[in-house]
Parts: C-alpha cells; sequence; structure tokens
C-alpha cells in the first residue's frame, strides 16, 4: 500500500521546517509548498529538505492530492490560501503545527520551553547540555543550532533522539496551550503579540499545565551579581560552581541559568553540565558572528521586536569600541504598527552619536495586510529625535550602504525576522 505524505504549508518557514524535519525524522513521506516557489526562488533550507526526498510545490494547490493524508498550517496561513482550499475541497484533515509537534513528542517526556525572548537559546542550550550530558534528547526548535545540520545535510533546527524531548513552544498565537509537559521554563513575559496584562495571564495559565519541575524567569530570584559578562562570552555562579556560557550578553546569561536549572533538576551532574554548556556554540541569528567587512565585525540576529534589538544592541555596544550600524528590516505591516511607540523610544535611547540606523521596507509575504503603515514612519519619528537613520529600498541599496559604514563602524548588525535575503545579506558582507 503506498505511503500518503503530510503536506505542510509554507514549509521554508523557521518553525515548518523543522516539523518537515522531525516528521522526516519519525519515516513520515512529507512534501511542502512556499511562497518563494512562487516567485521562481528557494533557499537554503528548502533545498536541504529537497535533497531529504521532500517533494516542493508553488502555494497554489499543486502539492494536495488523493496522496495526501493531512495537511499542516501555522496560525500564519490565511483562509483564502490555496493550500488550504485544495484540502477543504478534498475533505482533508487539516491541523495546526502544534497539532503536529504534540504528535511528534507524544509518549515522551516533555520539556516545553517558552517566554517572550530567549526561548529559542534556551532550547538549544538545553538541548546541548542534555546530550552532553547523556540523555540523547529530541530537540525541536525554533531556530537552528550550530552543529546540528550535519554539514547542510539536516535542518539544524531538529535534533534526533530516543530521549527525553525538548521544544520550543510558541506563545505568539496561544498555541503552548496544547501542550500539558511534565517539565518547563518560562523565560520572561514582555508586551510582544499581546499587551502585557494579556502575556503574563497566557503564562500563568500556562504554567497551570506543568506536571513537574517549573523554571520560572519571570520570578527568578537570581542573584545578578554573579552575572558577568566579559566581550563575546560571559559566565555566572549557581550554587557553588561557575558556569562558563561562550556566547555574548547579559541576556545569554539569563537564557544559560535557565537551561542549567532545568538540566540539574532533570539529574544531570553539575560538572557535565558546565563541560556541555562550554561546548555550546550558539544558535543560528542569535548575536551570530558572521566574519568581517574590512576592519568591522559583522553580526546576525533575529531581533524583531524592541526587548530584542535591545538585547542585540546593547550586547555590540559593551563588546566593542567604535559605532555600531544596525539594519533592520520590520517583519509585519501589524507588528511595526503595534510596536511604533515602543520602537520610537528603544532606537532613541540605544543610538549614540557614533550609531547609525538603515531600515529596509516592511517584509512584505503578500495576502490581505493592512498596508497604511510603512518604515518612513518610523525613521522620521527617529530622525526627528535626533537619530542618524535613513530607509533603503531594499537589499541591494543596504549592501552598499552597510559596506560604505564598515569603513566608519566597528561593528554591522544585520537583523530582523522572517525575511530570508537578512542573513544572506550578512553572509556576503562578511565573505
Amino acid at each position: 500500500m503506498m505511503q500518503k505524505k503530510i503536506h505542510i504549508v509554507g514549509v521554508g518557514g523557521v518553525g515548518m521546517s523543522a516539523i518537515a524535519q522531525a516528521l522526516l525524522d519519525t519515516g513520515e513521506k512529507v512534501s511542502g509548498s512556499d511562497r518563494l516557489f512562487d516567485g521562481g526562488g528557494s533557499s537554503s533550507v528548502l533545498a536541504c529538505l529537497a535533497r531529504q526526498g521532500v517533494e516542493l510545490f508553488p502555494q497554489d494547490g499543486s502539492g494536495i492530492d488523493a496522496t495526501t493524508r493531512r495537511v499542516v498550517i501555522s496560525s500564519a496561513i490565511e483562509a483564502d490560501n490555496p493550500d488550504l482550499l485544495r484540502a477543504n475541497t478534498l475533505d482533508l484533515e487539516v491541523e495546526h503545527r502544534s497539532k503536529a509537534l504534540k504528535r511528534i513528542v507524544a509518549g515522551r517526556e516533555l520539556v516545553a520551553v517558552t517566554g517572550t525572548c530567549g526561548k529559542s537559546s534556551v532550547t538549544a542550550m538545553l538541548g546541548v547540555i542534555l546530550e552532553g550530558c547523556g540523555f540523547d534528547p529530541l530537540v525541536v526548535n525554533g531556530a537552528a543550532v550550530t552543529g546540528w545540520d550535519n554539514n547542510g545535510q539536516r535542518v539544524g533546527s531538529v535534533r534526533k533522539g530516543p530521549g527525553i524531548a525538548v521544544i520550543e513552544a510558541d506563545e505568539s498565537d496561544k498555541s503552548l496551550m496544547i501542550f500539558n509537559p511534565e517539565h518547563a521554563i518560562v523565560t520572561n513575559a514582555s508586551a510582544d503579540h499581546f499587551d502585557l496584562t494579556e502575556t503574563l495571564r497566557l503564562f500563568e495559565d500556562f504554567k497551570c499545565r506543568v506536571k513537574g519541575h517549573l523554571v520560572d524567569g519571570m520570578s527568578d530570584d537570581q542573584a545578578v551579581m554573579s552575572f558577568k559578562p566579559e566581550g563575546l562570552s560571559g559566565n555566572f555562579k549557581l550554587g557553588d560552581r561557575r558556569y562558563f556560557v561562550p556566547v555574548p550578553g547579559l541576556h545569554n546569561l539569563y537564557n544559560a541559568l535557565h537551561a542549567v536549572k532545568m538540566a540539574l533538576v532533570l539529574g544531570a551532574r553539575p560538572a557535565s553540565v558546565a563541560a556541555a554548556l562550554k561546548e555550546y556554540k550558539g544558535v543560528e541569528r542569535r548575536l551570530q558572528l558572521m566574519g568581517r567587512c574590512g576592519d568591522a565585525f559583522v553580526f546576525d540576529d533575529y531581533a524583531h521586536n524592541p526587548e530584542k534589538i535591545g538585547a542585540a544592541w546593547r550586547t555590540l555596544a559593551r563588546a566593542f569600541r567604535g559605532g555600531l550600524c544596525c539594519l533592520w528590516r520590520p517583519h509585519g505591516y501589524a507588528p511595526l504598527r503595534k510596536m511604533m511607540t515602543e520602537l520610537e523610544r528603544t532606537f532613541k535611547v540605544l543610538s549614540r552619536t557614533e550609531d547609525f540606523l538603515i531600515l529596509l521596507p516592511v517584509y512584505d509575504a503578500g495576502g490581505c495586510a493592512d498596508r497604511s503603515v510603512c518604515s518612513e514612519d518610523l525613521a522620521f519619528k527617529l530622525s526627528s529625535g535626533g537619530v542618524k537613520v535613513e530607509v533603503v529600498a531594499g537589499l541591494e541599496e543596504a549592501e552598499e550602504r552597510m559596506r560604505e559604514m564598515a569603513r566608519d563602524h566597528a561593528v554591522l548588525l544585520c537583523c530582523g525576522a522572517r525575511d530570508p535575503g537578512l542573513p544572506e545579506l550578512a553572509a556576503r558582507l562578511a565573505e
């Protein structure tokens, strides 16, 4: 009997590509569609999936037929998406990615990592620590972990293993509430996809679903005085042991603290935890050092909200003398509109006289978004407040300006979510 396939809509996205990889690891036959194909484009992630046998289609419904068993979508998929319409016509089961993930980890002891910021890094750190301590975990993350891609043969956001499952649970669409994990980490809470009151309520409700150990970063009493960020690394003390963290930033010391605490309560030995954490090589697009452009260091980061932008900017400003040039692209019209006031405040606080901000147009993924807000609106507010800022037309002009800025700035920072062109630009700058 022919094995029927699972079709993933938007398979090139960071969350959906992880689901695809995890399904492949369980022996499922997988197909997928992506809007990049609609315009004849591709990406390294899509190419990696294709090499593993995933059949790829434009997002026009053509990938869904009688050989399809069910269709997986994310909250970003609109009701008039051609793939979704085709699935409904054929009366196929359509499930959210969170339900697909719940199927994948069913029957395993589960650690769910959530929070407004840091969850991808904490998931990666915990996965690396448990791997080093012999737990052989399954990890499904929201970002690729350095060293997990098997030289480009796998999607690096997934680690295959028979042991305990560690997942990043998404708060942006409240899909974390589908899980009843044995253990969980809640990193922090701030206004992002929802206002602070609703965000706090969401995480409190999630905590009630946790059956075992909870590491609650929202009420962590760890003394900040034990945190020592030092250039592009740092360390902290927990109990009578000091843990070295080989990635930069105060925020990464908090991330590592949460991961270490969970590893310890799961039974890992402190010495083994410290040794494993020391080997952590970071997460792609999380203050990832790409190389140099002339004398300027080039970093790539996923930062897409004020808190994450601030963490990246402050870390690099502390670590390097000389100015910082930041390239940022808003990842959607609704987020830009919602965060406009806080973005204005954040950039005004961050920008020093030696710094420069370059804004790209809002990343437009199509659909029926309200396009009545734009990057020029933010630039006007910032320039009137003394921030050195300009808006460029696209990635090509952005690259030209960043290369010019490399002559007078110590650091080039490319940041923003969703647009696959951002990490590609950072890589070209660092060649």
